[in-house]
């Protein structure tokens, strides 16, 4: 343990290095790294030693990142197949949580790397927060975990777990339910946006949306295609990446290129996200599963109402901060309805930016961490 005032604190974030350094070469930037970073950046903002564990990605072994130490676990692409998960993968993380000597490790979503953390925790005697960061995490069935293996060590690192954060109240229930894991509820958080009550716009002309994601089947991006060919009159621009090679795809992109009013960005570096929010009347997710979108917070952040298919807490009907709908003709007459109407769209507006302002800011959340890293260190 480290003589200092406040704990040492250790990210085991192993695709976190994208979002950590900008590297545009790197693939895969999530939710779940850009709010890791967030939070580490915050720390040492506050006087915290942080780290990282990250995948290997040619950096040093000890690189310093913004204030943040970055070491190294292993590179994901040697050792012999079927013997690489244990050695360089489970050896190489647990040297480079060794060398990070830590007080507290946080690991982020289901995985076998956590029920190693919490083994080295355990073994070391230092604390382990694990933190969901999806729905899929507290689900009985483990539909993020690919393999037995993955599913039993997820497990056991859950119930070894000195804190288990949940994004929402649903998470915390489903948890309780499905793992007799108690945990603790912390939202999200992003920067302020900087949008002023008085500096909310009227539907922007020509009537522009926002869609962010990855190309994957539970974001259901072929809905949007079908939003895009039934609303001619609205631009779309597409922020995110896929597998180019898989079919799904493939075909999705096809279904898009014919389109006039679908325009794709491919990965866009976070920092640059803001002005694709501000260009937007709003932001539409069609996804069938989440957790607490990082986007919905970020569009929050700028007045921007959210059009969705799923409703994280029923915090969009709720607080009146966009509107819901379950099918492809919901969405598309919520879309419609949103942008012809004036007073609809500036009450959304004001709803959504003060629904982030009381619930998702740096100032709001980040109290509720540092509670929760001083319990787990008072307790290990």
């Amino acid at each position: 343990m480290t003589s200092s005032d406040v704990p040492s604190i250790c990210f085991v974030a192993l695709r976190a290095y994208a979002a950590l350094s900008g590297r545009p070469d790197l693939p895969h930037i999530g939710g779940a790294e850009v709010q890791q970073v967030l939070i580490a950046k915050e720390l040492v903002r506050r006087g915290y030693t942080v780290s990282f564990v990250t995948e290997d990605h040619g950096q040093a072994d000890g690189t310093l990142v913004n204030g943040v130490r970055v070491f190294v676990a292993y590179n994901a692409r040697k050792g012999i197949p079927r013997l690489r998960f244990f050695h360089p993968q489970i050896t190489g993380l647990w040297l480079a949580m060794r060398r990070a000597d830590a007080d507290i490790y946080y690991q982020r979503t289901s995985d076998s790397d956590t029920g190693v953390v919490a083994a080295f925790c355990r073994w070391h005697r230092r604390g382990f927060v694990f933190a969901a960061a999806n729905d899929a995490d507290c689900m009985a069935e483990l539909p993020g975990c690919s393999t037995r293996r993955e599913r039993v060590l997820y497990r056991y690192g859950l119930r070894g777990a000195r804190c288990v954060v949940a994004q929402t109240a649903v998470q915390q229930r489903m948890l309780q339910e499905n793992f007799g894991v108690e945990s603790t509820v912390v939202p999200n958080f992003a920067p302020n946006g900087g949008a002023l009550v008085e500096e909310i716009p009227a539907p922007l002309s020509p009537k522009r949306l926002l869609w962010i994601g990855r190309f994957v089947p539970d974001k259901r991006p072929e809905m949007l295609v079908e939003i895009a060919r039934l609303c001619p009159e609205v631009e779309f621009d597409v922020v995110g990446e896929g597998d180019e090679r898989s079919c799904p795809v493939q075909q999705f992109r096809a279904k898009a290129r014919a389109l006039g009013n679908l325009r794709f960005h491919g990965r866009v570096p976070h920092a640059q996200v803001g002005g694709f929010y501000l260009r937007a009347a709003c932001l539409i997710c069609t996804s069938s599963a989440e957790g607490f979108p990082n986007t919905f917070v970020e569009a929050w952040s700028r007045a921007r109402p959210v059009v969705s298919s799923f409703d994280p807490d029923g915090a969009i009907a709720a607080h009146n901060t966009g509107l819901v709908a379950g099918d492809v003709p919901g969405l598309t007459a919520a879309i419609r309805r949103l942008l012809t109407s004036p007073d609809l769209y500036s009450r959304l507006s004001q709803n959504a930016r003060q629904y982030y302002l009381e619930n998702h800011t740096v100032e709001v959340v980040m109290p509720r961490f540092e509670r929760v890293f001083l319990e787990v260190l008072n307790a290990s």
